[in-house]
This record gives C-alpha cells, structure tokens and sequence, in this order.
C-alpha cells in the first residue's frame, strides 16, 4: 500500500524515528535550560518527573515526521531532492525546543540556536552544490531574517525604552533564515505577528479575568515556531502573496476614502 507514491513501512519507520528522536528531544528540554549535558548516561535512566513530557514529545514529533513524510515524499531518482525532508526532520525538533523552552523559562538556549545554525550552514552547503543561487537565498535568508528582528528590537527600545524583542528572537530568526530563504523568513516575520496578536489576547484574557495575573510579559519564541511550522506545510509564497493583497486591498480603500 502507498501514499504519496511512499510505501506504508517507510510511514512506520519514520514514525518510529519520530518517537526516539521525540524522546530526546524531551531529554534535551530538561537539560538546555539548566546548562547540562546533552550526551550522558543519565538519558538511558528512568525519568519518572518527566515522563509525560516523553510522551508529549514523543507523539508530537511522531506525528510531525509522518506528515512532513506525506508532504514531500521520497524522490528515489534525484537524492538531492530529498533535502527538503531532510532539513525539516531535522528543524522539527529544534522547533519544538524553542516552543516549548521559551515558553516556560523566556530565553532561547544559545546552544540551540547554534545548532540551528550549524545544522543550517551544513545543508545550505550541500544545497549550494547542485544550485549555487539557491545557497545563496539561504544565506539572504539569514541575514534578512535577524536583520528585520534587530531592527524590531532596536524601535522598540527607541519607542518604549524597553527590550521589544529578546536577543534569542534575532538569533534564531537569523538561523532559521538558513532553511527558508528571504521570501520564507519574510512569510514567516509576517505571520507571526498575527499569531502572535491572535494568542496574546486569548493569554492576557485568561491571565487577567482567571488566573488573576497582570504580568504582561509574553515569549515570542512560541509563536516564531508554530509560525515556521505553518510555513513548512503551506504553498510556497502562499502567505506572503495573500500579505500583499491584503495591503493592496487596504490601499485601495483608504485611497477611496
């Protein structure tokens, strides 16, 4: 049976790659935010506190695996065509790291930007062999990518004199732009500011009128993943063209008025 021209085993081979890579990933969410190591023994211990973490990891990833599987497909005659799977297996994990570490401690780990970016400069490389102008948008993505956070960050001191946008935000765009390119980081810039905007009224709402909290505080890492996530599975462009009408049609009816 196939889907997507793929196999059904090569669905439970990579779902099962999803799980174990989903288990480390968990491991590596209790280690980043204290500065541990990575590599250790105690990974192959029983972890009864985060045990529930494992199997939210663990599903999540699964379950992105299989459908990144599905979205892309195995290309058997051009390997270099696989890239595109390959890069975004690769992301997946450190995508939900960013979520799920600056959602809880409010800092992106420079250890795991760094890795998105080694990890990044390494498929741009490889990319660069068979398309020169490809590794170059890559690059252009990077320095687009933290360019427009830095100077978000810079206008948000100027205006309200305080940090607008941390210093992980700039780097992990930055990175990221290595997988997207300039139009990808651009769609990906836009769209997190309306999911940003959408989720931080529904978490002010609730932390105002149920838990009683007024701290208005709120990481941008999660929403910079969900976003990057959203971009991986639409049509290429397809966000950055419906950005465009939408100022268009704005313009339109401003200038009428």
């Amino acid at each position: 049976m196939y889907f997507n021209d793929v196999f059904i085993l090569i669905y439970v081979l990579i779902a099962i790659i999803g799980l174990i890579v989903g288990k480390f990933t968990a491991w590596c969410n209790m280690r980043l935010p204290e500065n541990k190591k990575i590599f250790s023994r105690e990974f192959f211990k029983d972890n009864k506190e985060g045990l529930d973490a494992n199997y939210i990891f663990m599903i999540v990833t699964a379950v992105i695996y299989v459908t990144l599987l599905y979205r892309f497909g195995i290309q058997k005659q051009d390997i270099f065509k696989n890239l595109d799977l390959l890069k975004f297996l690769i992301l997946t994990p450190m995508l939900l790291l960013t979520f799920s570490i600056d959602f809880k401690h409010r800092i992106i780990p420079n250890r795991l930007n760094l890795t998105i970016l080694e990890f990044g400069l390494v498929l741009t490389f490889i990319y660069g062999i068979t398309n020169i102008n490809m590794a170059k948008d890559y690059i252009l993505g990077m320095v687009a990518g933290a360019s427009i956070f830095i100077v978000i960050t810079i206008l948000g001191w100027i205006i309200s004199g305080r940090e607008a946008m941390g210093i992980g935000d700039v780097k992990f765009m930055g990175a990221v732009g290595l997988y997207f390119g300039v139009s990808g980081i651009a769609e990906i810039s836009i769209l997190s500011f309306f999911v940003a905007a959408i989720c931080s009224i529904i978490i002010l709402t609730v932390r105002i009128l149920i838990l009683k909290r007024k701290d208005e505080y709120i990481a941008f890492g999660p929403f910079l993943s969900i976003s990057t996530f959203i971009c991986i599975f639409m049509p290429q462009s397809f966000i950055l063209n419906t950005f465009l009408a939408f100022c268009k049609n704005l313009g339109d009816k401003i200038l009428i008025f």
